[in-house]
């Protein structure tokens, strides 16, 4: 396709080759089909899991127009699909491994979306609790040794500052009561007991807070319809595939193809106008008007009919076009045709010439300043406006179609068109 070309140019194109783009269609839509019957089914469950924090050492969360919850969620969804919880979840089921899983945070919510695919319903659903599970167990596991870890550096804090404490203690006993070090003692002993009564109410809180990592608020079960292959997204999806192979494979047929099926064909590949077209039925007057068309298009006298290719024309009668001008044919025949001819008329045989053929013989015309009026197409069937071309002295025209044959002593150059009839074919009524 040229540059700048609009949509109405590419519509075109693809009516012209609707054959070759309505096949790859067909072949796309049933490869989709066939792909899905060789697709084996798979089948998702889906546990919901309420995730709650589980303590003051739960990391917090930038609340969204998303997530505004403050537990990540998002960094929830990670460990339930890491390798740990896979793990956990395969030794609670007795397997050495398990499917993946798909873990999804609905938004503006605590809930976390723990699905798994496999062949069997029953498989999915079994793995799929069981993922939740190990998850949950694994939850409150990590959140019991990071509570563990906290009492232990709250109590360790606590004995500093209690050995601090008796210190400091110590120290008041040998120093003199009303003295300045007396006094800082003092002070410091004020503070460590303020920080070990701090130190003990978070040991206290430590201790006493309940670890709920999450429950379950949705078991998953076995689904009753497999989740893959969908029709749709197959059907859809080779149906699309058949629709861009069609056109990329329409246009590169357009554009390497240069054989000329139709008359439109011929204007569009080359640039000639069409004077007729006599490839389909012919209608009532059709040949006249193309009879008129080519004597008020030819500048001279003298006109040249050359036919593409050459043996298109080579038998049959045709019926004669009366025409009441005096227009002379030169068919070739002889060495004086092409310098004698004022234009030239190509009558194309379609489908079975290409555009290269058609724009060399117009340019081999022009090389001889024989300009090219137009292009009669027709289809390998003779048509009957045509005369028989023989090797002849110069036919005239008499009608622009005639096979009759001038007396010898005539002369071709001067003799006015004029009908010459011909005896009717077997079979035609009076």
């Amino acid at each position: 396709m040229r540059p700048g070309t609009d949509l109405d140019e590419h519509l075109s194109l693809l009516r012209r080759r609707w054959l070759l783009l309505v096949g790859c269609v067909v072949f796309g839509g049933t490869a989709g089909l066939a792909l899905l019957r060789l697709t084996p089914p798979a089948y998702t469950a889906t546990t919901q899991v309420l995730v709650m924090p589980v303590g003051p050492q739960e990391p917090g969360n930038q609340v969204t127009s998303r997530q505004r919850e403050s537990l990540n969620l998002d960094t929830e969804a990670q460990i339930a699909q890491s390798a740990v919880v896979a793990a956990r979840a395969a030794r609670a089921l007795g397997r050495g491994d398990v499917h993946p899983v798909e873990v999804a945070v609905p938004p503006n919510s605590a809930v976390l979306m723990i699905s798994v695919t496999a062949p069997e319903p029953g498989t999915a659903s079994a793995q799929s609790r069981a993922y939740a599970e190990a998850y949950l167990t694994n939850r409150r596991e990590s959140a019991m040794t990071s509570m563990a870890e906290q009492q232990d550096a709250v109590l360790s804090k606590l004995k500093q500052v209690n050995a601090g404490i008796d210190h400091v203690i110590k120290q008041l006993g040998s120093l003199p009561k009303g003295g300045p070090e007396h006094a800082i003692a003092t002070q410091r002993q004020g503070v460590l007991n303020r920080q070990a009564a701090s130190l003990a109410l978070k040991y206290d809180a430590l201790r006493t807070i309940a670890v709920t990592p999450g429950s379950v608020i949705s078991q998953a079960a076995p689904p009753e319809a497999p989740s893959s292959p969908r029709l749709p997204l197959y059907l859809g999806t080779g149906l699309m595939a058949g629709l861009l192979t069609g056109s990329a494979a329409a246009y590169l047929r357009d554009r390497f193809d240069r054989r000329l099926r139709t008359p439109a064909d011929v204007e569009r590949l080359t640039g000639l106008s069409v004077l007729g077209d006599l490839s389909s039925p012919r209608e009532h007057g059709v040949l006249h008007d193309l009879a008129c068309a080519v004597v008020s298009a030819c500048p001279g006298k003298r006109l040249l009919v050359r036919a593409l290719p050459a043996d298109l024309y080579a038998s049959s009668l045709a019926e004669p076009l009366a025409v009441s001008a005096p227009l002379i044919v030169l068919d070739g025949s002889d060495v004086r045709d092409l310098a004698r001819a004022d234009a030239a008329v190509l009558l194309v045989g379609l489908g079975r010439v290409t555009s290269e053929d058609v724009v060399a013989a117009a340019r081999q015309l022009a090389r001889h300043d024989v300009p090219v009026i137009g292009v009669v197409t027709a289809t390998d069937a003779v048509p009957s406006f045509v005369p028989l071309l023989e090797p002849r002295p110069h036919t005239p025209l008499g009608k622009l179609v005639a096979t009759g044959e001038l007396e010898p002593s005539v002369s071709a150059e001067t003799t006015p068109m004029k009908a010459i009839h011909h005896p009717r074919r077997p079979g035609t009524q009076t």
